[in-house]
């Protein structure tokens, strides 16, 4: 049993075959069956492609003679010509009459009939329109007679000895008034060539074969022969021949058609119909026939079969068997320029093919939609490109709504889109997705028969959940895509309201995003599935951010319900940070602030930089603003003063007033000493420290009395009290880390005499309290020690006590000395430099000393152009000589403009 792949390149030589098909001629008992693929459907033969009508019935064709038959038809154009037993020929006018409900009928009007003057029957017909002529094969002769009065010819040329024939209807002499016909001669083994002209015929070639053939047919230089035991292709203009594969001609007749340019379809053994081209080669998977065959005909794309019983029709595209008409005692079936006429020994009948587009509507009906496409593709040759094109494009369209029926989604979207399906066509079967705007009308006709998705489906709430996601899918597709182009709204609103229906993900991604959703439709929805927060985000889409504000506003109030976002309200302070519209931020500042201070003040501590440079909010409305919420005045001074740094007095000084109420405030309550109120104390004083814009005499008078003697000690600093600030820091809070510190932050950016007089202070005071407080005089040689370079060694030696010993100021000592010995020798260094770079500009000088100046009555001032009369001259570094008046009045080289100088 041998299986035919149908996706298989038949781009094989059958020469290939000759093994396998003699295996089956060495028995007349071997069977030979073709099966198929296990998932191909069997039941293949419910297509309607041809309607068998009657085109000439018997007692038109012969009366009452009941023993005449019919012996060939040959048919061209509307003229129809039928050979009888009793040597007659029969000339018949076809009317074809078009019936829009169903097949058309044929109407034959006989013309007139002649006898040949012969007693055998007419065993082939041929007509040769361009000569105007009809080939009548009889008693082994081919006669030349009139095609509309069926006179001989008057020369009565004729081709004798023929046992039958055939014209090569793809001629190579090029000359239009001939025919070219090949003969099988009675001659044995012999072929011949002939042209036919008007009244005469000419053999052109003679050609011996290796056995007997049988039957032949002929395009261009090639024959395609049936001998005794195979069939061959034979070029009679080279000689050389092609065996093809083996049959045994004594079980059944051989089959030889041509069925297109180069190619042949030939009858081969197991009932299998072979196709070939002239290279000896099959383009196409072979049709499985009955055994019994006795004709065959093509009617693209089809391939039509004669048995005793039956005319069974075979799709060329898949090889499937695809209708199958009674017609007992059928002996010829032969095609026409693309009419295909069966006839039997009393009867002659057309197979009236149903057009292509008929044939594919009725697979589709039978939900056959693989069948379809082929059938569709397959006739792309018969239609021209424009109307296939849009034929084509529906077809995949209702096969794709056939697979999605099926919910065979993968399939049905990739035929969507290869039939550029009009997406709305799809969002229609979804009730309620359309926007009510929406203009579209479904194709007419139909591409399905489905009114809505509950029709579809039949209410199964499953099917219909698999069909939403699969259009969310396909939307989100081609919502980007060519396909969208032109209703993106009806796109991105069905797109919505699916999401929001199936509480998908997507739909926040949906809407803050580039989209079209139509409002009015999209908020209904959303409101309708209780979408408030993604409504919002619709609202600021569109450019209604007082609704989207309010909106949310209700949800974090509790008015409306959803859950979308825990953290809506700090969603809300970052919309309003970067929202441009000042009077919506004005609008809802109140509400943050009530909600959090230190998060609300954010719409105005973290707006956007560029739209901080514009000033849309100014500073003295935000703090007017902010007065009744004190942490938040706070944070925005803060921001003010250390982020914007902004140099002005007023917000420096209230945000020092704000640290110290706030420090005073923590200090009252007996509960509050923790980290806050050092943390508030920090800022104070770095505050203080940091800025000079601050009223300092204002916060002096704030401070009496208020216990806060470091914050006092600062502020002595600023206005220069640096002696009364010490005091405060060693003998008031007894901090001797932070008076070093002061004296450090005071001397920023000042000179080093600064430093040192404010480090001699301080140990001043330390010193002052005299040999009895061990406390300062510890404190005293550990500045020394700890700072030995800010100081000035002899100074300090003078101030020390006597009693002080050397091994206790010997840190002090050694960095000083060390200090002082780097200082000297920096000193040397510059000096030695300094000398170095003198004596360098005085060898310069004498070398231009020491070279001879010679001056005479005739050297002339290069400036005034007058000679010298005294020995005094100024000379430039080029060698030019100059008036010392001319000099004096001139203060760049006369040869170049870059300054003089004088040597």
């Amino acid at each position: 049993m041998i299986f035919f792949n149908e996706n298989y390149n038949w781009g094989i030589h059958i020469s290939l075959f000759q093994p396998l098909f003699l295996l089956f001629l060495c028995s007349s008992k071997s069977s030979f069956s073709l099966s198929l693929p296990a998932d191909q459907p069997v039941d293949m033969m419910n297509i309607k492609a041809f309607t068998l009508v009657s085109a000439v019935e018997w007692e038109l064709l012969v009366g009452d003679k009941e023993r005449v038959n019919i012996e060939c038809v040959e048919c061209c154009g509307r003229d129809l010509y039928v050979g009888t037993n009793d040597c007659f020929v029969y000339h018949f006018l076809l009317e074809e009459r078009p019936v829009p409900a169903g097949p058309a009928t044929f109407t034959a009007t006989k013309q007139l009939h002649r006898h040949l003057g012969f007693k055998k029957p007419v065993s082939e017909l041929r007509a040769a329109s361009a000569l105007n002529r009809l080939l009548v094969l009889c008693d082994n002769s081919i006669s030349l007679v009139h095609m509309l009065n069926l006179e001989p010819v008057p020369s009565g040329a004729r081709i004798k000895g023929a046992v039958t024939f055939a014209l090569n209807e793809n001629p190579v002499t090029g000359d239009p008034f001939c025919v070219e016909v090949c003969i099988i001669s009675v001659k044995r083994r012999t072929i011949q060539m002939f042209l036919v002209y008007e009244d005469r015929v000419q053999i052109v070639k003679e050609v011996s074969t290796s056995e007997q053939p049988l039957a032949v047919a002929v395009d261009g230089h090639f024959l395609c022969l049936a001998l005794t035991t195979q069939y061959i292709i034979h070029n009679y203009s080279t000689g050389v021949s092609q065996d093809l594969f083996p049959y045994c001609s004594e079980e059944r007749p051989p089959i030889v058609k041509r069925i297109g340019r180069q190619e042949f379809l030939l009858a081969g053994p197991g009932g299998l119909g072979m196709f070939a081209t002239v290279a000896g080669i099959s383009q196409r998977a072979p049709v499985h026939w009955s055994e019994n065959v006795i004709g065959a005909a093509v009617s693209f794309p089809y391939v039509i079969a004669l048995d005793n019983e039956f005319i069974t029709v075979h799709s060329m595209l898949d090889q499937q068997q695809k209708q199958t008409l009674p017609f007992k005692e059928g002996h010829i079936l032969q095609d026409f320029e693309g009419r295909v006429i069966v006839a039997t020994s009393k009867g002659v009948y057309i197979l009236v093919p149903l057009p292509l587009e008929k044939q594919i509507q009725d697979l589709l009906a039978s939900r056959r939609v693989e069948e379809a496409l082929v059938l569709a593709k397959g006739a792309r040759r018969n239609i021209p490109k424009e109307k296939f094109q849009v034929m084509y494009r529906r077809i995949l369209q209702q096969a794709g709504f056939i697979q999605f029926a099926q919910l065979q989604f993968l399939e049905a979207k990739e035929l969507f889109r290869s039939g550029q399906l009009d997406v709305r066509e799809l969002i229609s079967l979804y009730p309620f997705l359309l926007p009510t705007s929406s203009s579209f009308t479904r194709s007419h006709p139909p591409l399905h028969e489905y009114a809505d998705l509950n029709q579809l489906t039949q209410g199964d709430q499953e099917k219909m959940a698999k069909c939403k996601r699969f259009l969310m899918s396909y939307l989100n597709e081609v919502r980007s895509t060519e396909v969208a182009n032109g209703y993106k709204e009806d796109i991105d609103t069905a797109l919505l309201k699916l999401y929001a229906e199936a509480d998908h993900d997507s739909l926040l991604d949906l809407l803050v995003t580039e989209n079209f959703c139509l409002l009015t439709d999209s908020a209904a929805w959303l409101e309708k599935h209780k979408k408030y927060f993604a409504l919002g985000l619709l609202y600021h889409y569109n450019n209604q951010d007082t609704a989207a504000v309010q909106l949310w506003v209700n949800i974090v109030n509790g008015d409306v319900q959803d859950s979308t976002r825990s953290d809506l309200y700090e969603y809300i302070v970052d919309f309003l940070t970067y929202c441009l519209d000042k009077e919506l931020v004005w609008a809802y500042a109140d509400w943050v602030l009530q909600k959090s201070e230190e998060v609300g003040v954010q719409v105005f501590t973290k707006r956007p930089l560029d739209e901080q440079q514009k000033n849309s909010f100014n500073p003295d409305d935000v703090i007017n603003c902010l007065k009744k919420y004190p942490k938040a005045l706070v944070k925005y001074l803060e921001h003010l003063v250390i982020d914007k740094r902004l140099q002005k007095e007023e917000y420096h000084t209230h945000l020092a007033v704000l640290y110290l109420e706030d420090v005073l405030q923590q200090r009252a309550s007996a509960s509050s000493k923790g980290a806050e109120t050092t943390e508030t104390q920090a800022k104070l004083r770095r505050l203080l420290q940091k800025s000079d814009l601050y009223r300092v005499h204002f916060l002096i008078e704030r401070l009496q009395g208020a216990g806060l003697p470091m914050e006092s000690a600062i502020l002595h600093g600023k206005l220069g009290e640096h002696e009364k600030a010490l005091h405060i820091l060693v003998h008031e809070l007894r901090d001797f880390a932070a008076a070093e510190d002061y004296c450090l932050w005071c001397s920023e950016g000042q000179d080093p005499p600064h430093r040192q007089r404010l480090f001699h202070t301080l140990l001043a005071i330390y010193l002052r309290a005299g040999p009895a407080s061990n406390e300062l005089a510890v404190a005293a040689m550990d500045l020394l020690n700890r700072h030995a370079t800010e100081f000035d060694a002899a100074q300090v030696l003078q101030m020390l006590p006597d009693t002080w010993s050397v091994q206790l100021l010997c840190p002090f000592l050694t960095g000083a000395m060390r200090g002082s010995v780097h200082a000297r020798r920096t000193m040397q260094v510059a000096l030695g430099l300094a000398k170095s770079e003198n004596l360098i500009y005085t060898c310069d000088k004498m070398k231009l000393k020491g070279s001879s100046i010679r001056l005479s009555d005739k050297k002339l001032c290069q400036i005034c152009q007058n000679p010298f009369c005294e020995p005094v001259f100024v000379r430039y570094p080029n060698g030019g000589l100059v008036h010392t008046h001319c000099a004096a009045s001139r203060h760049t080289n006369p040869s170049s403009s870059s300054p003089g100088t004088r040597t």
